[in-house]
């Protein structure tokens, strides 16, 4: 009797921690190029499908919009009637996010000035120059200018917020993210330039010709980061498939890489860093 009742203790367990789960369970949002799409065509999908598949696994998705709720909606959302959540991994996260378990970093990217090339900005080669400009020169710059991150920091740090264009980062349109727009407004000439990051700028480099834009790295320094690590995450307490995922993310370093590399994204090397959660 003691047999079969640790026998379905251990089957119990199995399926609560999603061991005898065929399948991988992604919170993600549906227009979200290039991280996730419903049409699977985002690197995060890519990603997702290569580790279900070294699972024995399927992709399933929970599909919400990146907005403010997103993890209270996905991650931590429980099923109608029943103990299970509707999805267990976000691809893509700050490494050390704090509303949820992370893994080791898979990937370190970086902001990139991008500038349409032929409307006068061609001689620009570094972002400095933006603030040394003659100020007719200087009035006639349109750059994008968005609700948060470092490179609106660093438009205000140069005394350029009259030239900047606004955008929200969660704009609410279900047609169209953030670089699906700057995508477009670069084209049209409504801007000329943008400080994106690094998976973002790959997004608009691959829907245009080779040599569209100039593209100028920014540099991090004291006070103005422009480099990230990023992670994925599960729930807190979900340490086994945090295992896992760190496991499949250390075999799959080069895969994950050449994913990345097919979506113009740049990559730094990974820094040799543990955050907190990594070891929580």
């Amino acid at each position: 009797m003691k047999v079969v009742f640790f026998i379905i203790a251990s089957v119990f367990l199995m399926i609560s921690v999603g061991e005898a789960d065929d399948k991988f369970r992604v919170c993600a949002d549906p227009l979200n190029p290039p991280y996730s799409s419903k049409d699977g065509s985002g690197f995060e999908n890519k990603i997702a499908e290569l580790f279900a598949k070294q699972l024995n696994q399927e992709v399933e998705y929970k599909w919400f919009p990146q907005r403010i709720g997103f993890i209270r909606n996905t991650l931590k959302a429980k099923l109608p009637d029943s103990d299970l959540y509707s999805c267990d991994v976000v691809m893509g996260v700050p490494a050390g996010y704090e509303l949820a378990l992370t893994t080791k970093p898979y990937y370190h990217s970086i902001y990139l000035l991008l500038i349409a090339k032929g409307r006068g900005w061609d001689d620009i080669s570094k972002v400095g120059q933006l603030r040394d400009l003659p100020l007719n020169k200087q009035e006639s710059l349109r750059i994008a200018m968005f609700d948060r991150g470092p490179g609106t920091a660093l438009i205000q740090a140069m005394g350029l917020l009259e030239q900047g264009i606004p955008y929200q980062t969660m704009t609410g349109d279900d047609q169209s993210n953030l670089p699906m727009q700057i995508n477009q407004d670069l084209k049209s000439g409504k801007i000329d330039m943008a400080i994106l990051w690094g998976p973002m700028a790959g997004y608009v480099l691959s829907q245009s010709p080779k040599d569209t834009y100039k593209v100028i790295q920014m540099t991090s320094g004291p006070g103005m980061k422009f480099d990230f690590s990023i992670a994925m995450a599960v729930r807190y307490g979900d340490k086994q498939r945090l295992s896992t995922l760190n496991r499949l993310i250390d075999e799959n370093r080069q895969e994950i890489r050449e994913i990345m590399m097919d979506y113009q994204i740049p990559l730094l090397p990974i820094p040799q860093q543990s955050t907190r959660k990594d070891n929580d």
